[in-house]
């Protein structure tokens, strides 16, 4: 679906964010620091679109669009006003970005998967040693881009932690597709096998992980054998997991840092042909200001 865009060299840049609800998001203020320490001008705003309002909202689009970032409940009904994808996306079904290419037509990806894996090397996971297993707590888009990201993680296996096992059989066939090796569990059983993995995702919903918290306190890992946990809830933080992960010895980010480093990627999709030709940014400064407008700690 070719958008049509304004031709020149422009100065000023428009990208944004679209979900329903919106008012809660920290995108915003996320993509300006980026743009802001990149030297560009670019106007990033939270549109409230719902599913049923999505065609007409995009075939409204005009101007010169650097990209969207695309969050619940619209990462799957995007994948219907593209124009093409990355292989990455269309694996997933899921994107959480659209990004504009010269001509003015969309590419859809996910950049989800990238802010996992560096969410999890934040909190320790040693990127130098393949091998093992991920755990993942709950299903839906981000549990898909968590396999995604154990693939990319040099990872063999994933146990899908879920409360009614069949529903999370495409996620098992997803994980084979990835040449991962996956077992369903119930939601139940995870605490006792949780020192056993390399990496831990929880995608649940706020406090709906707080059950497995209570029994994770139960089982008493011990210091220093619980590996990386991100919880993609961030609201309220800590949670329940994350103080019991911690009390046991682990180590926890929130949903936040993976919205960071999926930022990120954003922001490179987004201002490839917005940044004048030869310019290397210094991502590690982009980085830093990013992190700061969350207030999460100093890279």
């Amino acid at each position: 679906m070719r958008r049509s865009v304004a031709s020149g060299d422009a100065t000023n840049w428009t990208a944004g964010v679209l979900g329903h609800p919106i008012s809660h998001s920290r995108s915003p203020a996320l993509h300006r620091a980026a743009y802001r320490a990149l030297g560009l001008e670019v106007d990033y705003d939270a549109h409230d679109v719902t599913p049923e309002d999505l065609p007409a909202h995009m075939a409204g689009l005009r101007g010169e669009w650097l990209g969207l970032s695309v969050t619940m409940p619209l990462k799957s009904a995007m994948m219907r006003e593209v124009d093409r994808f990355s292989p990455r996306a269309e694996r997933l079904g899921f994107l959480n970005t659209v990004a504009w290419e010269e001509d003015g037509t969309t590419t859809a990806y996910n950049t989800d998967v990238e802010g996992i894996v560096e969410a999890l090397a934040f909190a320790g996971y040693d990127r130098s040693v393949t091998g093992g297993r991920m755990g993942v707590l709950g299903g839906g888009g981000t549990a898909a881009a968590a396999i995604a990201a154990a693939h990319l993680m040099g990872l063999t296996g994933v146990d899908l932690f879920v409360r009614t096992p069949a529903k999370a059989a495409e996620h098992a066939e997803l994980a084979r597709g990835f040449g991962l090796s996956p077992e369903i569990r119930l939601l139940h059983d995870f605490p006792a096998s949780a020192p056993g993995f390399r990496a831990v995702v929880a995608t649940l919903p706020p406090r709906a992980a707080d059950p497995t918290a209570e029994l994770l306190t139960v089982t008493d890992a011990g210091p220093g054998t619980l590996p990386p946990l991100l919880d993609a809830a961030y609201d309220p933080w800590p949670s329940a997991l994350a103080a019991a992960w911690e009390s046991g010895g682990g180590q926890v980010v929130s949903g936040l840092e993976m919205l960071l480093y999926q930022a990120v990627e954003q922001v490179r999709l987004f201002t490839a042909r917005a940044l004048p030709a030869g310019t290397t940014p210094d991502w590690a400064a982009v980085i830093t200001a990013m992190a700061a407008a969350l207030d999460l700690p100093e890279r």
